[in-house]
């Protein structure tokens, strides 16, 4: 059994202290990785997400350098510089997309009034050029979603189904928020679905697109473009032409179940006078 002498036990602490400097060392190195590949998950996110981000120096058309100039006079105290958003005043656009600020400038819910639960629908501030440069320059700042071009209602004569898939297509997908005669409805907190009357099919094809407010975003995967248009085309060739789909009356347009109520209720009450009647003639 080896004695511990005071030669080992200075042996000792000396290799210790030699030590110490190492374990540092190691501790310092795997911070240094550890940072190293945080930068690097950075770089490749910022790489493959630019459409996150406006572009500084991008090179606008004519139309958008028409559209920065509105956007700085009206959007820019909500929407900050360069559509980046500010704070509890407006989100960012980036991404918004040409569609977006056409249904919401075209139908004046932008620019807002006044912060509330739901944008209201008032006389646009912009004329049609105006707004198509605006929309413009927010496609070009961030991209996002666009309208397609050409016609957005069906010709009839060359599909003569697409009234009936349209309908189809509505009452199953439209109805629940905005009733079956496209007359609206009051939604939670305040809000509600807008009537369809007014709409035009620019507006209704952007807000299927976009999902603007309440509204849930009918993407190409939800709704193919084609049956987009063939809902455009009943609404505008069935409800807003007033040929109700519940029958020959009005009724707030909420279609079948109201008119059969009414009826009812007007039938039942003539049934009751017209027996009151003749058992008092007997």
């Amino acid at each position: 059994m080896t004695s511990d002498t005071p030669a080992r036990r200075r042996a000792r602490v000396f290799s210790r202290r030699r030590g110490a400097p190492s374990r540092a060392r190691r501790r310092l190195g795997a911070a240094v990785r550890m940072l190293a590949a945080l930068a690097l998950a950075g770089g490749v996110y910022t790489a493959f997400t630019p459409g996150a981000f406006a572009e500084d120096n991008v090179q606008l058309s004519a139309a958008a350098q028409e559209g920065k100039a509105i956007y700085d006079t009206s959007c820019i105290s909500c929407h900050g510089r360069d559509g980046q958003g500010v704070t509890e005043r407006g989100p960012s656009l980036i991404g918004a997309g040409s569609a977006s600020v056409e249904f919401q400038v075209s139908t004046g819910r932008m620019p807002m009034a006044r912060q509330e639960a739901q944008a209201e629908q008032k006389p646009p501030q912009f004329n049609e050029t105006q707004t198509e440069q605006l929309a413009q320059y927010i496609q070009e700042l961030g991209g996002g979603a666009e309208l397609p071009d050409g016609p957005l209602v069906e010709d009839l004569k060359t599909n003569p189904d697409a009234l009936a898939r349209g309908g189809e297509l509505f009452r199953v997908n439209c109805t629940s928020c905005h009733g079956f005669g496209g007359g609206g409805g009051a939604l939670s907190s305040g809000k509600f679905a807008p009537s369809l009357s007014a709409s035009t099919p620019e507006q209704l094809y952007a807000a299927m697109l976009t999902g603007p407010q309440n509204m849930p975003v009918f993407g190409d995967n939800q709704l193919t473009p084609e049956q987009k248009k063939q809902i455009i085309t009943y609404i505008t060739l069935q409800l807003q032409d007033d040929r109700d789909p519940g029958g020959l009356f009005n009724l707030g347009r909420y279609g079948p179940s109201t008119e059969g109520v009414a009826i009812f209720l007007v039938g039942i009450t003539l049934l009751v006078f017209t027996s009151l009647w003749i058992a008092g003639k007997s």
